[in-house]
């Protein structure tokens, strides 16, 4: 069984990250979407606001899986049993430091095959910055975001204002 890890901070999950998920089901027996708990970025959802979302957003996909980790992302490779590592590539400055970061992991985990895909044109402009910067100025964002979401984005937003 071929699996492959995407991992990130999906804060919030956004289109092209739905397109890299499907694009990865063509190719990929097993899916896990991991959501990096990183000591270092205080996201804007909560850990659990984000599983829930990812969720919702592959509820129909029986060969996604979905889960919340924290350590190094070789770690999490090896502990599932995948060695394809997926990253989205929306342009040059995406690349170059993914590549940075796939020798830096290949020489901590020889085993590991980092795959880097595309996101479709339509998505380049997309970022999950982007959509937390419109959602605090109270913009519209369903273009941005798989439609399972786009109510629970609101809600998270109106808990959110209720907290500061």
């Amino acid at each position: 069984m071929k699996k492959c890890v995407f991992a990130g901070t999906f804060d919030p999950p956004t289109l092209g990250h739905k397109d890299i998920v499907l694009k990865c089901l063509e190719l990929f027996d097993e899916v896990i979407v991991a959501i990096l708990i990183n000591p270092n970025k205080r996201p804007f959802f909560s850990e659990e606001a984000r599983l829930s979302m990812l969720r919702k957003v592959f509820r129909g996909y029986p060969n996604v899986r979905v889960l919340a980790y924290d350590g190094l992302t070789v770690d999490l490779l090896r502990r599932e049993g995948a060695k394809f590592y997926v990253r989205g590539i929306r342009n040059g400055t995406d690349y170059d430091y993914e590549a940075q970061l796939n020798y830096i992991n290949m020489d901590m985990y020889r085993d590991m095959i980092t795959v880097f895909l595309p996101t479709r044109q339509e998505y380049l402009h997309i970022s999950s910055t982007l959509v937390k910067d419109a959602l605090r100025f109270e913009k519209d964002v369903d273009k941005y975001v798989p439609e399972e979401i786009r109510g629970d984005l609101r809600k998270y937003l109106q808990e959110a204002k209720k907290n500061v």
